[in-house]
C-alpha cells in the first residue's frame, strides 16, 4: 500500500483529491493535512512515512513554497516525490518550485475524472 500525503487548506480540494485517488486504485491510501504547520509536525514526528507528498502552493500562514523548503530540509524526505497541486497555472510558479525541489506540478483540474487520469500518470510513470 502506497501512502499519499496531501497538504491543502481547502477541504473541498482534499475531498476531491481523495475521491480521485480512490479511483486510481485500492493500493493507494490518502492522508491529509489542512496546514503546513500540522503537516511538518506530522512528518517530523514520524506519524506517517508517505511515498508521495502533494502540496498546495497558496495557503495561509506558511506558503506551499516555504513548506516545500522545510520538507526538503528533513533528511528522511529529501528524495520523497513532492508534487505541487495548485490552482496556479503560472509558468514562473512552476519554475520556482522545481528549483526548490518539487518533483512535478499539477494545476488542479475541474473534473475528478481528469484528476484521476493525472494521478495515474504521476503515480504509475
Amino acid at each position: 500500500m502506497k501512502t499519499c500525503f496531501l497538504i491543502d487548506d481547502d477541504e473541498d480540494d482534499r475531498d476531491i483529491f481523495e475521491l480521485a485517488l480512490q479511483q486510481v486504485g485500492k493500493n493507494y491510501k490518502c492522508v491529509t493535512s489542512g496546514s503546513c504547520q500540522d503537516a511538518l509536525q506530522t512528518l517530523k514526528n514520524g506519524d506517517i512515512n508517505p511515498d508521495y507528498i502533494f502540496l498546495d502552493l497558496n495557503m495561509p500562514l506558511v506558503s506551499g513554497r516555504e513548506c516545500l523548503r522545510e520538507i526538503r530540509k528533513l533528511s528522511k524526505f529529501q528524495h520523497t516525490p513532492v508534487v505541487i497541486y495548485t490552482t496556479s497555472s503560472v509558468q514562473q510558479d512552476k519554475e520556482d518550485v522545481m528549483q526548490l525541489g518539487a518533483t512535478s506540478f499539477i494545476t488542479k483540474p475541474n473534473k475528478v475524472s481528469v484528476l484521476t487520469n493525472i494521478l495515474k500518470e504521476v503515480l504509475n510513470p
